[in-house]
């Protein structure tokens, strides 16, 4: 499928590995001029390399932390005026006893996945509605709107952040500049991986990954039967940057196999 954005100006922030590399990947393949951010400078650099020799894209790497004010101002010199902009965070690592989580966690929380992307949007809008187009993705997570005790770090502040690009894209829409959501369940990514540890002890488990693996499919009822890669998420994401989602609004968009139940 033509996703009509070649040689159109692309942001990937957290695009280094994961869902966002994936997402980059598919960006890279459609043509675009692509700027990928991440905070680890080696493993950041090496993606640029990878996506630029195997798509023949231009892929420009920006170290940043997008959760600082001074990794946003990184990103913003680098790439003023993108069309597409697309975001995404590590996962924050699973908690335990919500009543230890301390105001010093949530506010841990709310600047990486909350006040980072809002930041970051209210810098690009105004220069894609200048254009008369322009089109952002939040890669989220499905906690945002299915509640889990043990991802409290992770989905009320995407909760805070779905609500905001939902006012926000209405206002955005008719200056051609469309914002939606993807709402990811259970993916067995770079980042997932690197969480075992806090996963075993949110539940008192050892830090084995076949006993780890056995207790969240035990726990997590995914109809689908298997965690997804990143490259399951990554087309629709794809999509939700093209003209072909002209009419795809302030939506979010669950991919999670069939987990949450529910019919919105």
């Amino acid at each position: 499928m033509d996703l009509q954005i070649k040689g159109k100006k692309a942001i990937m922030a957290g695009g280094s590995a994961g869902m966002g590399r994936a997402t980059a990947e598919r960006l890279a393949e459609a043509g675009v001029d692509l700027v990928i951010t991440a905070r680890r400078e080696e493993r950041l650099v090496q993606a640029a390399k990878e996506i630029s020799e195997q798509y023949g894209a231009n892929v420009t790497p920006v170290v940043a932390d997008s959760s600082k004010e001074e990794g946003r101002q990184a990103l913003f010199a680098a790439c003023p005026d993108p069309d597409i902009l697309a975001i995404t965070i590590k996962p924050p690592a699973p908690n335990g006893d919500f009543l230890k989580l301390t105001p010093e966690d949530w506010r841990a929380s709310i600047e990486t996945a909350l006040i980072g992307p809002i930041e970051i949007m209210r810098n690009y809008i105004p220069v894609m509605k200048e254009k008369g187009w322009g089109r952002i993705v939040n890669i989220a997570t499905f906690s945002a709107k299915n509640p889990m005790i043990w991802r409290l770090m992770s989905g009320p502040a995407r909760s805070a952040l779905i609500n905001y690009t939902a006012g926000v894209s209405r206002e955005v829409a008719k200056h051609g500049v469309n914002i939606n959501n993807i709402l990811p369940g259970m993916f067995q990514t770079e980042g997932a991986s690197e969480l075992l540890k806090d996963y075993a002890d949110a539940f008192g488990l050892e830090p084995d990954p076949d006993t780890v693996r056995t207790h969240f499919m035990e726990n997590n009822k995914i109809p689908a039967g298997f965690l997804a890669d990143a490259a399951d998420m990554a087309p629709m994401a794809a999509l939700l940057c093209s003209p072909l989602s002209r009419f795809i609004v302030g939506q979010n968009i669950v991919i999670d196999g069939g987990q949450h139940y529910a019919l919105f």
